[in-house]
């Protein structure tokens, strides 16, 4: 099994995944405006801890979004950095599917049978009186999208599932806007969005979605013009950070010395 590295910092939590090969590492930490300070130490003490040489990795996964727009740049920005470093590709993972996955290991935790199509819609808090919405179906093997991640208000996606009550509902939105789902099973909050993260990872380099480093892109749904100072200077920082780690001795350099 190849080794997978994935990031996320789409929301205010931070998560790390390494798997393959034995390994099976994961990082749930605080995340917001630290994630530009942590994540390349935390992924670097994720590999160290391993005894895993960034050389050694097959990809590098990363939350491409939707979600916070600073959060979505340092992860992208990191994962660029690092894969194009040590010549490696990246997969671009789509951020509400981590917590569809999180509700789907938390089903199998209860007893659930692991290969059970789920139906499930994501709702997450964009803030601004307004939601990060997918929808999503597992097929035994891995997720689809039956609807592409948007942005939307309260009031549509409430008329919307009146007129078609979700079956599964995931998601931070479901507190924030107390919204109603009727006999719905609900999700509320991720158990471990760092093994979902790795889960992901693993399904997307699986079914043969690894690409080129250079077009590691974060998927925005909310119209922005441009960065402020403060976003452009932590990208910035996140990217430079991420591309002088090459330089650095790998785990196995080290313990020959």
């Amino acid at each position: 099994m190849s080794v997978l590295l994935a990031l996320d910092s789409s929301t205010e939590h931070m998560a790390l995944a390494l798997l393959g090969q034995g390994h099976a590492a994961f990082v749930d930490a605080d995340g917001g405006a630290l994630a530009s300070q942590r994540m390349i130490p935390e992924t670097m003490a994720l590999l160290r801890q391993a005894g895993i040489a960034l050389s050694d990795v097959a990809a590098i996964g990363f939350g491409r979004g939707p979600g916070a727009f600073t959060g979505l740049r340092t992860a992208c920005s990191v994962a660029q950095g690092l894969a194009l470093g040590a010549g490696k590709p990246v997969l671009a993972l789509d951020s509400l599917m981590l917590v569809a996955e999180d509700a789907r290991q938390q089903l199998v935790a209860g007893g659930a049978d692991p290969a059970a199509p789920l139906d499930l819609w994501v709702a997450m808090d964009a803030r601004m009186n307004q939601l990060y919405v997918g929808r999503y179906r597992w097929d035994g093997a891995r997720w689809q999208a039956s609807t592409e991640p948007a942005l939307t208000d309260p009031g549509p996606l409430r008329a919307l599932w009146r007129d078609e009550a979700p079956a599964a509902v995931a998601g931070s939105a479901l507190e924030a806007f107390e919204l109603d789902t009727g006999a719905a099973r609900r999700f509320p909050r991720t158990a471990s969005r760092a093994r979902a993260l790795g889960a992901l990872a693993l399904q997307a380099f699986e079914a043969g979605l690894a690409e080129d480093a250079a077009n590691a892109l974060p998927l925005y749904v909310r119209d922005k013009i441009a960065l402020t100072t403060a976003e452009r200077q932590e990208a910035a920082e996140a990217a430079q950070a991420a591309h002088a780690v090459q330089s650095a001795p790998s785990p196995h350099e080290v313990s020959h010395r």
